[in-house]
C-alpha cells in the first residue's frame, strides 16, 4: 500500500522519527511513498526573523528512488479565519499529484503534524487507510490563535484517521480522551549513526557534565547553573543553538558551544561522563520522550535528567538519575560519575531499542 506522508520536519534535515518511520514502512512493504514537507501553520513571531539557518551538513542529501518530497506552497496564515480558501488555492497543484499517486493503487495517509493541508488531503482521498502519527504535544508549541487552531486541527485530524501512535505514554494517555483507536509507539534511537559498542570509552573520562540540544524556553537555566556551582571541579559543556539566554552570570564551569552537525554531536556525546536532560516541567515538556536520553544511554552513559514526560516513570531505570527540588546535586554527580555500564548492557539496550522495532509493534499493516 502505497504512502503520502504529511512530517512535521523537512525531509533535508538530520534523520528522526518521521525519516525512520517511512523508511521503515517502505521497507516493511516495497510501497513508494509521497513525502510532504511541512509549512507555517502558526502565525509569525519576532523570534522567527532572529533564528540563524540549521548547520551546514547535518542535511539528508540524497533522496532514495522509492520517494518523492514536495514542498507545499503556503503563506503564515493558517490560524486566521478564511485561511484555508486562499491556502487550498495554493495547493491545487500538490492536491492533484497527490490524487493521482494515490489513484495508481491503495493509499496510506499518514499525518505527521495537524493541519490544513493533513484535513485537505484525507477529504481529498477519504477511502485512505489514514494513521496520525502524534510525536508531540504540538499545541503546546503555540500561543493564542496558534494554538487554538492547532488544538482544533488535532481534533479534526484524530476524529477522521483510523489510527493514532503516540510517542510518550503522558501523550497517549490525553489523547485516549479523543479516541480508542491509539496505541503507544516510544521514540528510539539510530544505532547506525553511533560507534561501534567495542570503540566506547566506558571508562572514567574527562569529568564533563553534556548536554546536546536546543536551549529553548524548555531548559531549566537556574537547575543547570545549581548543577555547575555544586561540583565546581566538573565542566557543564553545553551545544546547542541559543534560544533563551540565561538571566544571570553563568559559573566559570559552564561552557556554551554553538550548534554543530548531528554527526559531530553524536561524537561529542561520546566524550560526556554524565548526560544532562535539565528540562522544566511544564506543559512543553509534559508528554516528551526525549531522543538524547536514547543516545546518552546507547552510548553508555548515566543520564541526570528532571521528572517530566516519559523520564518520570524511569527513576527505577538503570543508568538513570532523576532531579527534584530536593536533590543533592554534588551526591547524585558522583554517584551517577561513579557508575559503570558494561558493553554487553549497551548491546542490550541498543537492541532494545531500535526504530524498527518500535514501529514493527504497531499493528498498521493488518492487510497488507
Amino acid at each position: 500500500m502505497r504512502m503520502i506522508y504529511l512530517s512535521p520536519v523537512p525531509w533535508a534535515s538530520f534523520s528522526q522519527r518521521p525519516h525512520h518511520f517511512v523508511n521503515w514502512y517502505h521497507h516493511q512493504t516495497g510501497a513508494p511513498v509521497l513525502w510532504i514537507d511541512p509549512y507555517p501553520t502558526r502565525l509569525p513571531t519576532l523570534s522567527d526573523f532572529r533564528r540563524k539557518p540549521p548547520v551546514a551538513g547535518q542535511q539528508n542529501a540524497s533522496v532514495p528512488p522509492w520517494l518523492q518530497v514536495r514542498k507545499p506552497r503556503s503563506l503564515p496564515i493558517e490560524p486566521l479565519p478564511g485561511s484555508a480558501m486562499l491556502l487550498k488555492r495554493l495547493w491545487q497543484n500538490l492536491l492533484r499529484e497527490a490524487a493521482a499517486f494515490s489513484a495508481k493503487a491503495p493509499c496510506r495517509i499518514c499525518v505527521g503534524k495537524p493541519s490544513e493541508l493533513a484535513l485537505q488531503l484525507l477529504a481529498l482521498i477519504p477511502d485512505s487507510h489514514a494513521v496520525y502519527d502524534a510525536m508531540d504535544d504540538f499545541p503546546a508549541f503555540y500561543q493564542g490563535l496558534s494554538r487554538r487552531s492547532m488544538a482544533r486541527r488535532q481534533a479534526q485530524v484524530i476524529q477522521r484517521v483510523d489510527k493514532v501512535l503516540a510517542s510518550s505514554s503522558p501523550l497517549h494517555d490525553k489523547l485516549r480522551g479523543m479516541t480508542d483507536q491509539i496505541e503507544l509507539a516510544l521514540n528510539a534511537c539510530d544505532m547506525q549513526q553511533l560507534a561501534p559498542v567495542e570503540s566506547l570509552d566506558l571508562g572514567a573520562k574527562q569529568q564533563v557534565l553534556g548536554y546536546v540540544g536546543t536551549l529553548g524556553r524548555w531548559f531549566d537555566w537556574d537547575l543547570v547553573i545549581a548543577l555547575a556551582q555544586a561540583n565546581p571541579a566538573h565542566r557543564v559543556r553545553l551545544i546547542g543553538p541559543l534560544f533563551t539566554p540565561p538571566r544571570r552570570v553563568l559559573p566559570a564551569n559552564i561552557e556554551l558551544l554553538p550548534e554543530c552537525s548531528h554527526a559531530s554531536a553524536i561524537a561529542a556525546m561520546a566524550t560526556f561522563s554524565v548526560g544532562l536532560i535539565p528540562f522544566k516541567l511544564n506543559r512543553l515538556t509534559a508528554s516528551v520522550d526525549p531522543i538524547k536520553y536514547y543516545e546518552y544511554r546507547a552510548l553508555g552513559l548515566p543520564v541526570l535528567c528532571t521528572r517530566f514526560g516519559e523520564m518520570a516513570s524511569r527513576d527505577k531505570e538503570p543508568g538513570v538519575w532523576i532531579v527534584d527540588e530536593d536533590t543533592d546535586l554534588r551526591k547524585t554527580i558522583v554517584e551517577a560519575l561513579a557508575s559503570r555500564t558494561d558493553r554487553s548492557a549497551v548491546e542490550q539496550f541498543r537492541e532494545a531499542h531500535r526504530w524498527a522495532g518500535r514501529f514493527s509493534t504497531v499493528d498498521l499493516l493488518k492487510g497488507e
